[in-house]
């Protein structure tokens, strides 16, 4: 028999992956899994379990939101571990599980890592660190992790957005100097988003149209800081509505960017806090981690 670790966070979403947790498991016996199953006790927990005992095993599985995903994701990388990675989204939004075409209903998800085929993904790194599918700074990114656990579970997505129009009118303006091989540029910006994934925030038009999660190339979205409401506006066409002319929204891929700021700048890292900073260097890590995947 194989080995199983299967590492869930209990919490994640309205909890209904506890109502399937049996099924799931027979799932993976049936495959000829031994299962290990670990649920996370707090926030940093799926990271060290995956870190200390994840290259035991023959396949490692998640399930909880993106940012268990991503605790997940860097316990392996700080192991240089390769075991390949199966992911059971359960959260509110699940925008990774969205890019790699992974079912909402858990026990297909469970079905298809039993029975797919391994995904060489890239992933970005982030200073010392790593993230799955998103770093951001400025406008909104604080929306993902300030939103009450309650409300999340509650209402699910339709959380992210009542706490996002919260903030509208809140739009910061961050002295920033961007450089990479296809850009360079210094100035006021409202937002900045390096991104590989193909669903942001639950929309899938953020990022552009050739979007892939395997070339070795990540997506970058700037968004200069409006000067009144007009641009403001236009922004938010731009960002939401898919209207690529706006001249305060660029867009373009890159495989290294370097972000200095004079003050620190907080960023977020796969929906969860990833620090204040005045220097990022985010890359792309091409196919450092074998998903298993229907794509």
């Amino acid at each position: 028999m194989k080995n199983l670790l299967f590492i869930y966070n209990p919490r994640s979403g309205k909890g209904l992956i506890r109502t399937h947790l049996v099924d799931i498991i027979d799932i993976f016996t049936k495959a000829d899994y031994l299962v290990t199953v670990h649920p996370t006790q707090k926030s940093g927990d799926a990271r060290f379990f995956a870190r200390e005992h994840g290259e035991e095993y023959d396949l490692v599985v998640a399930s909880g939101g993106d940012g268990t995903l991503d605790e997940v994701v860097n316990g392996m990388m700080e192991s240089n571990c390769d075991v390949p990675i199966g992911y059971i989204p359960s959260g509110s939004t699940n925008d990774f599980g969205s890019s790699l075409s992974i079912p909402k209903d858990m026990l297909e998800a469970a079905n298809r890592i039993v029975n797919g085929h391994l995904f060489p993904c890239d992933i970005g790194g982030f200073n010392d660190k790593n993230f799955v599918y998103v770093a951001a700074f400025g406008m909104f990114t604080e929306v993902s992790y300030e939103t009450d656990q309650g409300m999340k579970n509650s209402l699910g997505h339709v959380a992210y957005v009542l706490e996002a129009a919260k903030k509208v009118w809140n739009i910061p303006a961050l002295h920033m100097k961007i450089e990479s091989k296809e850009y360079s540029g210094e100035g006021n910006f409202a937002y900045g988003m390096v991104s590989n994934a193909k669903s942001i925030g639950g929309l899938k038009n953020l990022t552009g149209d050739n979007v892939e999660l395997d070339d070795g190339l990540l997506e970058v979205t700037l968004v200069h800081s409006p000067t009144n409401p007009k641009e403001l506006s236009e922004i938010l066409t731009s960002m939401f509505m898919g209207d690529s002319s706006s001249p305060l929204v660029e867009k373009f891929q890159t495989e290294r960017i370097t972000f200095t700021s004079e003050h620190e700048v907080s960023w977020t890292m796969d929906g969860e806090r990833g620090g204040d900073h005045k220097e990022v260097v985010i890359c792309n890590r091409k196919q450092r981690l074998n998903f298993v995947s229907f794509m």
